[in-house]
């Protein structure tokens, strides 16, 4: 791909990308409900790990003016200050940000000191999204989490003066959780004036130790309908307070939309770096591999390290692209969903349209297919429902 496609405005964003991942997988500890492409106890990689990222660029041929640029993990704070000044440095050389671009890192606050966010400053992130998942050590301690409260009130403090954009991720729905707990942490978050909340029903992905504890017996799922009334809780609460709720998972006050997300909700193309990371580009999804190991072996003989490549056809692509875009509360827009995919929507979704408007779950303009505020909490059942019958 050459320079231009990143930054110039005539190419198609969902075949060419603007925006670009970079996955650091190192982390303290695996938590017991984390399915991510992780790894703890093997900081003796992390300098050959980045030296294999070096080489994963540059055998794509890529480098320009990312109008965006996410770094996940793992936990990509939890980098020594030498390691992590040595990516920036390498993350630089390849992809300066273009100018007014969103540049996003993840980290957990246990991880950070005034040094860490010296660094983050220094090299540009004007955006850090917080693992925090609870105020409550009782809550994080269910979570097996790595911080407690107090380290969470310190790492924000350490953050404002010096990153313009906080985030948090929030966790709902954990065993044990009540209401009253779950608002208490909306609260917490107001309160700290953060510009931005992600909030999360507990998933059991499988295989993880949670999953394992709950098929034993020995943790206890809360209901369904406790779940609902924390989600319910969650938008009333957070749009009294002056967040715009933009997404399904999503909150933020005026201005501080993650702009990054808004790519993978658009389906718009986009570069991934690192291991497990994937990648959209020109109309293929590919994803690398998760074995460091062959991760390793791959990059540094030269071999490209994608362990998954898909390429959908032109209906599968308008399916995907509108059950991905009903996620966002603005929903699909019509012009431009025929523009990206050459499809009309109202004809891709017929009959299903029309009952779900009815039913009081879909809101349908000349301009616009959205769920509405009915329809949220229903929003994978819905569009399963009207992408795919």
């Amino acid at each position: 791909m050459s320079t231009d496609l990143l930054t110039d405005p005539h190419c198609q964003p969902w075949l060419f990308p603007k925006a670009l991942y970079i996955h650091l997988p190192f982390c303290a500890h695996k938590c017991g409900y984390c399915d991510f492409a992780v790894v703890s106890g093997q900081d003796y990689k992390i300098d050959r790990y980045l030296l294999a990222l070096e080489e994963e660029i540059l055998q794509s041929g890529c480098s320009g003016h990312p109008t965006s640029i996410f770094v996940g993990g793992g936990t990509p704070t939890y980098l020594p200050e030498k390691q992590l000044e040595q990516f920036f440095t390498m993350l630089a050389q390849y992809f300066p940000l273009a100018p007014g671009g969103e540049f996003s890192i993840e980290s957990t606050p246990e991880t950070l000191n005034p040094q860490k966010v010296a660094i983050l400053q220094h090299a540009g992130v004007n955006r850090i999204s917080l693992g925090v998942q609870s105020f409550q050590d009782a809550l994080l301690l269910q979570l097996d989490r790595g911080h407690q409260s107090q380290q969470i009130d310190r790492a924000i403090e350490l953050l404002k003066p010096a990153i313009p954009v906080i985030s948090i991720d929030l966790i709902f729905g954990i065993p044990g959780q009540s209401l009253s707990q779950w608002q208490l942490d909306l609260q917490r978050a107001v309160d700290f004036g953060l510009q931005h909340l992600s909030t999360y029903g507990l998933t059991y992905e499988k295989g993880t130790p949670l999953w394992k504890q709950v098929n034993q017996g020995l943790l206890a799922p809360l209901g369904d309908d406790l779940e609902l009334e924390m989600y319910q809780l969650a938008i009333d609460f957070l749009e009294t307070n002056g967040y715009q709720h933009y997404e399904i998972s999503n909150f933020a006050l005026s201005g501080s939309q993650c702009r990054h997300n808004h790519v993978y909700w658009a389906n718009h193309a986009y570069w991934g770096y690192g291991l497990g990371a994937a990648r959209y580009v020109q109309g293929k999804r590919e994803t690398n591999t998760r074995n460091f190991d062959a991760y390793f072996a791959k990059v540094f003989t030269g071999q490209s390290p994608t362990f998954q490549s898909e390429l959908l056809s032109p209906s599968e692509t308008a399916q995907e692209t509108a059950a991905i875009q009903l996620r966002r509360t603005m929903g699909i827009q019509i012009d431009d969903f025929l523009k990206q995919t050459n499809y009309d929507i109202r004809d891709l979704l017929q009959s299903n349209l029309h009952n779900l408007v009815q039913q009081g779950y879909v809101l349908e303009s000349t301009d616009s297919i959205s769920l509405n505020k009915k329809g949220r909490p229903l929003a994978d059942y819905l569009i399963s429902k009207l992408v795919w019958g």
